[in-house]
């Protein structure tokens, strides 16, 4: 369909009053627009949200540990049993998928809702993200920038709009890597190196830029357990060989990596629905945190501990997981003005998937990216995604 036919049947749609995106004309009157000043604080969404959601349960968040890890420890038995080819594909997608839980589990450690105990969320930690490369505090503190900064195009850490000077001054090896389906699904690791375009530093060094001198001892001390974790694997490599232990941890560690990018990806990147950069003093935590998305991930939204309620997440990250889906739905309501979609609402209509699965999704908007040359505001007015290019690393 061409842009102006496009157009012309949104706008017939709007005079009927029926539905666009899953949200019917009148609701869409009523929802916060994010390019617009809130109408409300933050401490209005905070005080709708029941006082237990708060509370942090070290023995259910250890239970779904060991749910993870019963279930890892089965697909692991079950490989070694069968090791058949018919069996390898279900294994991979499936172990991937639970590196996956197991790396949404260490990110509630990061951020200190697995429990009130630091020593047991950093210990948890680093078992969790060592077991699948992810240097525990190196992640922690960076992806810390990234909450205290989400939206902001000064300031984020993750996913932040790529000026159009400076895309151009990427190489043509790098625009391809970064550009080009399926290489952006696997970027996560190099992220950990190099960081994105634009930015120095490494999650490994403890005297990169990224680190206050403070925090360096923590960094050398996941950078350890890191390497500690690599010399296990070539040890296993020399006992069962190279080809097993690729197929055992190698490719559902690249699975582990595709989930994990693209569920952010789709957790900060809207095109249907445009979703607004800000700088300066147009830049607020509350505005920035209501710049992110929540997605309906189906039936692995209990496999992967509800990271798709991700908005009230980023708004208030102290809440547990298990207790993401109550908040975001009691405080989906303040007076009579909708702040937010409750957790039914995105998982009955699937309404910031367009109706499209994630990977189709993921997969139209990255073709989609390509063809964008906007330049990037240099005012202080919101700049919206859709309308620049963007850097396709975590």
């Amino acid at each position: 369909m061409s842009p102006s036919m496009k157009e012309t049947s949104l706008e017939t749609m709007e005079k009927k009053g029926e539905d666009i995106n899953g949200i019917m004309k009148e609701e869409q009157d009523k929802l916060f627009d994010p390019s617009e000043a809130p109408p409300f604080r933050i401490n209005d969404i905070r005080a709708a949200i029941p006082k237990h959601c708060w509370v942090k349960n070290p023995w259910r968040s250890m239970s779904y540990v060991f749910r993870d890890a019963i279930v890892i420890s089965a697909l692991l038995a079950a490989a070694l049993y069968f090791r058949s080819w018919f069996f390898w594909p279900f294994y991979w997608v499936a172990q991937g998928t639970m590196f996956w839980a197991l790396f949404v589990l260490g990110h509630d450690c990061g951020h200190g809702s697995f429990s009130d105990n630091p020593i047991l969320n950093n210990v948890m930690g680093h078992i969790l993200h060592s077991t699948i490369l992810v240097p525990y505090h190196g992640w922690r503190i960076s992806h810390r920038t990234h909450h205290q900064n989400h939206g902001n195009v000064e300031k984020d850490e993750s996913w932040v709009p790529m000026s159009e000077d400076l895309y151009n001054s990427l190489s043509s090896r790098t625009k391809f890597l970064r550009f080009k389906i399926p290489f952006p699904l696997f970027a996560y690791p190099v992220y950990l190196w190099y960081r994105s375009p634009g930015k120095t530093g490494s999650h490994f060094n403890p005297y990169s830029n990224l680190f206050a001198p403070q925090e360096r001892k923590h960094i050398m001390t996941s950078t350890t357990c890191w390497i500690a974790m690599v010399v296990f694997l070539v040890y296993l490599s020399s006992v069962i060989g190279p080809s097993m232990t690729f197929k055992l941890y190698g490719v559902p560690y690249l699975i582990f990596v595709a989930w994990l990018d693209v569920v952010t990806y789709l957790h900060h990147h809207g095109y249907e629905q445009k979703l607004p950069w800000y700088r300066g003093k147009e830049w607020s935590y509350l505005r920035g945190g209501l710049t992110t998305i929540d997605r309906d991930y189906g039936i692995f939204n209990g496999i992967h501990h509800d990271i798709g309620t991700h908005v009230i997440h980023h708004l208030f990250p102290q809440i547990p997981h298990y207790h993401l889906v109550e908040a975001v739905n009691k405080s989906s309501e303040t007076g009579d003005r909708k702040i937010l979609p409750g957790a039914e609402e995105i998982r009955a209509d699937s309404v910031s998937l367009n109706r499209e699965s994630s990977v189709e999704h993921e997969t139209r908007s990255l073709r989609e990216q390509q063809r964008r040359d906007s330049i990037l505001s240099e005012g202080s007015q919101p700049v919206f995604a859709s309308q620049i290019r963007m850097s396709h690393f975590i």
